[in-house]
């Protein structure tokens, strides 16, 4: 383990409207999931219009939700966060994997798998994603043999990932389904996990959908600045709950701040609520996203 690094994450959230409209409830993920790895040393949520009630909750996943519900009516519906945490980065690690579990096909236990039963069934099974996740795999006779090094499989689609398709940053709600983004070789942070989600669930691992932050250093070219970021984790017996982030290739917690973990991309969504008002008065959603080192 390095040195805690200091973080400051600003996400800033605003919805207009040509007209005063009336808000329903909304549901808030911006505070980061304390561990071993994060620490959270101060936090701070404005809301404005002041909600009537703001209160909080712990999902079933055990993430932290802020709860608002409004009175009266506005124009526009501000959300500004701002959290401050220590960040203890793995560099370069080496999971210590249970030995049953080193090479690929290995069987989850009896216990693990009843557990898991969520995080290995499928959303959008696609005979392409099979072939595709299966490409990583050493064929008999070759000479890395029948089996395949887990973690060596799973660098390998990781990287796959980063290399071979272009990312898009797009802000328009949903994911396209891993079928799609496998054919057009494209998609958003959110695209990329869900396909690497399903790619090794087809391989009978169990994965989760992870929503957060990275930071980006001057002049670095990680992706998925300056807005929300999604990646994925893998479960692997002896290490737990691995990172992984298609996007930039990144394995282990390297930048990375998990604010909510999912079984689908759905149920992790950083904010969420309804309103009412002429369906033609809403003008758009602004995000702005900054993670600075320091302070």
């Amino acid at each position: 383990m390095t040195e805690p690094q200091r973080f400051t994450v600003r996400h800033v959230s605003v919805y207009r409207y040509s007209e005063p409209v009336r808000f329903g409830e909304h549901r808030m993920m911006f505070r980061p999931r304390a561990s071993h790895d994060l620490r959270l040393v101060t936090d701070r949520l404005v809301i404005t219009p002041t909600p009537e009630r703001l209160h909080w909750l712990h999902d079933v996943f055990d993430n932290s939700v802020a709860v608002a519900s409004f009175n009266g009516k506005a124009s526009e519906l501000r959300f500004d966060s701002e959290v401050t945490l220590e960040h203890v980065e793995t560099p370069l690690p080496d999971y210590a994997l249970e030995p049953y579990a080193m090479s690929w096909p290995f069987a989850y236990t009896n216990e693990e798998a009843s557990d898991l039963v969520n995080a290995r069934s499928r959303q959008y099974p696609d005979g392409d994603v099979d072939t595709w996740a299966r490409a990583f795999i050493p064929t008999p006779g070759s000479s890395a043999g029948a089996k395949s090094g887990t973690m060596a499989l799973l660098r390998a689609m990781t990287l796959d990932i980063k290399s071979t398709f272009f990312y898009v940053r797009r802000t328009e709600k949903g994911v396209n389904r891993p079928g799609d983004t496998l054919r057009s070789r494209s998609g958003s942070c959110r695209d990329f996990a869900v396909l690497m989600m399903d790619a090794v669930r087809s391989l009978g691992l169990a994965a989760r959908f992870v929503s957060g932050y990275i930071f980006v250093p001057e002049h670095d070219a990680t992706q998925g600045g300056g807005s929300t970021h999604a990646w994925l984790q893998i479960y692997l017996p002896g290490a737990g709950w691995v990172d992984f982030d298609p996007t930039n290739s990144i394995v282990g917690n390297r930048h990375l701040i998990r604010v909510a973990v999912a079984w689908n991309y759905y149920q992790a969504l950083p904010l969420w609520g309804t309103w009412h008002g002429a369906p033609h008065s809403f003008r758009g959603l602004q995000v702005d996203v900054s993670v600075t080192e320091g302070k």
